[in-house]
């Protein structure tokens, strides 16, 4: 029978951190994964480039049930953590956005260091591996594997959450905390497209591709990020952050002029100076040309300028800042980048993920209920849970 002082169950973010954490203070690690391939969330993240981590990472970016939980696990190992990593094997990256550092090359370079760690601290990763049952042992726990059983003292459950399931990714760990009774917390579908009703498609779809800058709110939250209109509704990172919040039948509102506050002023000054002229033609040269066609043709804003009453002039800006939309759903875990909800953390130790009752059982990263926003914060999870675990494994 194989044995081994740690069995990390996961092979992405989480689960690496972890493995080589603990295999730098010389427990011996196996990693086990159903997938062919470690780490493949990591390759497919940030359109290839992985937004590996984001510097103002701080646990208000962060979702949960148990808002406090995440809080230690981000002292112990921060973004900068991470960055003297990348920094050591020479990774090349840049900052896209305000705190959001990304790979100049691929994803690849980042998996890439992870397994170089993981093969110097002597950690063992076995992929193509189902782990079929586990059993608890009076100083430590039995894995029935496709390999064979295995026995080990330490077990860490880091195979995610629900998120795209083509790469994988299924319900196995809630499972797992569900026969050790713990409490799994509601989930879905987060970060993820919404979708539009057939009606609305079709006034929209000739907007298909575009994308614009907006604020998009729904109740207390707001983002202001770039939107994308696609053939089945919404996407972009605006709509992606706002999804996180959004209930079912709730819905958004969309600033198409977010950095302009005098937006009445504005257009009554145009009426003024340029009367016969449409509002088409104003529109055109504040938003793409295809968005101000569309809003026209859907609102029937038609004739010259010096036809609209300041009462419509309101109702037009009322629209440009407040276009209120009723998605109809989401694109689900089918593109999610991540999962809501999950293993209830208020069965963990917040400094070391470990099960509050069960000596030696850990659960760390996406499978349980801490979410980040989009940019770089659930890396940064990834990288801080698997580390806290992997510190006292």
């Amino acid at each position: 029978m194989l044995t081994s002082d740690v069995v990390i169950i996961g092979a992405g973010a989480a689960g690496l951190m972890c493995a080589l954490t603990a295999g730098y203070r010389g427990r011996s690690v196996l990693v086990l994964d159903h997938a062919n391939k470690a780490g493949k969330k990591i390759l497919m993240s940030g359109g290839g480039r992985c937004n590996f981590t984001n510097m103002n990472a701080t646990p208000a970016n962060y979702l949960s049930d148990n808002p406090h939980f995440c809080i230690s696990a981000l002292k112990r190992y921060t973004p900068r953590d991470f960055v003297e990593l990348v920094d050591r094997h020479g990774l090349e990256y840049h900052e896209k956005a305000p705190g959001q550092l990304f790979c100049d090359h691929s994803s690849k370079d980042v998996l890439a260091i992870l397994l170089t760690e993981c093969e110097w601290a002597g950690v063992d990763i076995r992929l193509k591996t189902s782990v079929d049952k586990i059993a608890p042992l009076r100083d430590g726990f039995q894995l029935q594997t496709s390999m064979g059983a295995i026995q080990c003292e330490s077990l860490v459950i880091a195979c995610g959450g629900l998120s795209i399931p083509t790469m994988g990714a299924t319900g196995f760990g809630y499972d797992i905390a569900r026969q050790f009774g713990m409490d799994i917390l509601p989930t879905r579908a987060a970060l993820v497209p919404f979708t539009l009703q057939p009606q609305q498609l079709e006034h929209l779809a000739p907007l298909s591709g575009l994308s614009c800058e907006v604020e998009v709110s729904c109740g207390k939250y707001r983002f202001r990020e770039p939107m994308l209109f696609t053939h089945r509704g919404l996407s972009g990172p605006s709509i992606l952050q706002i999804s996180t919040y959004w209930q079912p039948g709730e819905v958004i509102q969309l600033n198409l002029f977010p950095t302009t506050k005098g937006l009445l002023d504005d257009l009554r000054q145009h009426r003024q100076q340029h009367p016969k002229q449409s509002l088409e033609t104003w529109l055109a040269q504040q938003l793409p040309k295809r968005l101000a066609t569309t809003l026209c043709t859907l609102h029937d804003w038609q004739g010259p300028m010096q036809t609209y009453s300041d009462t419509r002039l309101r109702e037009v800006v009322e629209l440009l800042q407040q276009w209120q939309i009723k998605p109809s759903g989401t694109e689900g875990y089918r593109t999610a980048e991540v999962t809501l909800g999950g293993v209830d953390t208020r069965h963990l130790s917040s400094k070391t993920m470990a099960v509050n009752d069960i000596p030696n059982l850990y659960f760390i990263g996406e499978v349980m209920d801490v979410t980040g926003q989009l940019g770089g914060y659930n890396f940064q999870w990834a990288w801080a849970s698997g580390f806290s675990a992997g510190s006292v494994v």
